[in-house]
């Protein structure tokens, strides 16, 4: 499915954003598109969403609208806005910054070191972040969810655990509004800023084409959600996207990408 969204004024806004779902293609070739995309998670029996926002056009392209709407925890997709506040408040001085380890066993031995920043969103070092997040605090989140217009805004009262446990939500459609903010460096933050986190998420880059990434899970769920969310850009154009899917356990965390990088090749946004 594919309408037009004003990405601008619902960036301004953390309210939900509405959609009918009974929209109409308005074309055959738009129906087997949807068919198409919608098979990459039909074949691996996965339920999600996928959204992809075109900045050029202001369109959003679905896979399941009702869930594209729904709001989830964003797990570890927080790292993104988490660095951009942490950067922003000065907090932390930039990517190259050592965060160091607190020497308690972690749930990934790949965590039980100290590590720039840059390293720490790379292999999504949680305990790294949550203690970035102690030093930010509450009232620094309150203020900068509320002017990102991030989900529900809602940092709760548990500094460290509000992006795993729930309290602050997100859709699949909000997010792609954010990154597609980020991409142009339009977030009401400083260039250095968000230039600097956009660098972080570089994963890589072929025939001209640049994309940046990244993974989520909130393992506290039930049935778990896997996240796969970022952008492609080069050859004059950008695309946002974001990916939700069930998960039964940690061992089908590879459909994240798996079914998003399909989606893209199938868009024809980036192959492989």
């Amino acid at each position: 499915m594919q309408f037009a969204v004003d990405r601008r004024s619902f960036l301004k806004s953390s309210t939900a954003f509405t959609i009918s779902c009974s929209l109409p293609y308005g074309a055959a070739a738009d129906a087997t598109e949807k068919a198409s995309l919608e098979a990459e998670f039909l074949q691996r029996s996965s339920v999600g969403t996928f959204v992809r926002l075109d900045l050029t056009t202001d369109r959003l392209t679905l896979v399941n609208p009702p869930r594209a709407q729904k709001r989830y925890s964003p797990a570890s997709t927080f790292k993104i806005a988490n660095s951009l506040i942490a950067i922003e408040t000065g907090t932390v001085e930039g990517p190259g910054e050592i965060i160091p380890w607190d020497g308690k066993p972690a749930l990934m031995k790949e965590w039980e070191r100290d590590m720039t920043l840059a390293d720490a969103i790379r292999v999504s070092n949680v305990p790294a972040y949550q203690a970035i997040a102690r030093r930010i605090g509450l009232k620094a989140y309150e203020d900068w969810l509320e002017r990102l217009g991030y989900g529900n805004a809602n940092p709760g009262r548990i500094v460290d655990r509000f992006w795993l446990d729930g309290t602050l939500t997100i859709s699949a459609i909000e997010q792609t509004s954010f990154l597609a903010a980020l991409a142009l460096e339009e977030l009401p933050m400083s260039k250095p800023t968000q230039a600097a986190v956009k660098g972080m998420l570089l994963q890589e880059e072929r025939h001209g084409r640049r994309l940046y990434a990244k993974t989520g899970w909130q393992r506290s769920a039930s049935p778990q959600i896997g996240w796969w969310v970022g952008w492609v850009e080069g050859n004059d154009r950008i695309d946002t996207f974001a990916l939700n899917v069930d998960l039964a356990s940690e061992s089908e965390l590879g459909k994240r990408q798996e079914i998003g990088r399909a989606i893209l090749g199938r868009l024809g946004l980036f192959a492989g």
